[in-house]
């Protein structure tokens, strides 16, 4: 049995690629959107019409305009909580509509 010496575990050699295919922000922010309804719940995201983020920021529209406010009052948290789910900074801001 002949064993390599420079082997490298899977993950790592995924991680390489998708940096230097420069596709590592794009799946980031796609994790982050589909992080949503788990960080906000089934709840929220029956009122979530749409998301997608441009330039760092993640754009919401929100069918509830009470629940819009509450969302409001506590983005420094979600955009928080967001990026804790998916591992690194892909948002800095939330704007909700």
């Amino acid at each position: 049995i002949m064993r390599r010496q420079n082997t490298q575990l899977l993950s790592d050699v995924l991680r390489e690629v998708l940096n230097k295919q420069h596709l590592s922000p794009k799946l980031n922010e796609t994790r982050l959107i589909a992080a949503w309804e788990k960080v906000l719940g089934q709840t929220v995201a029956g009122y979530t019409k749409e998301k997608y983020i441009k330039n760092n920021v993640l754009y919401v529209k929100i069918s509830s305009a009470v629940l819009r406010n509450e969302l409001l009052m506590s983005r420094e948290q979600l955009i928080a909580a967001l990026n804790k789910e998916v591992g690194t900074e892909v948002i800095t801001d939330i704007f909700f509509r």
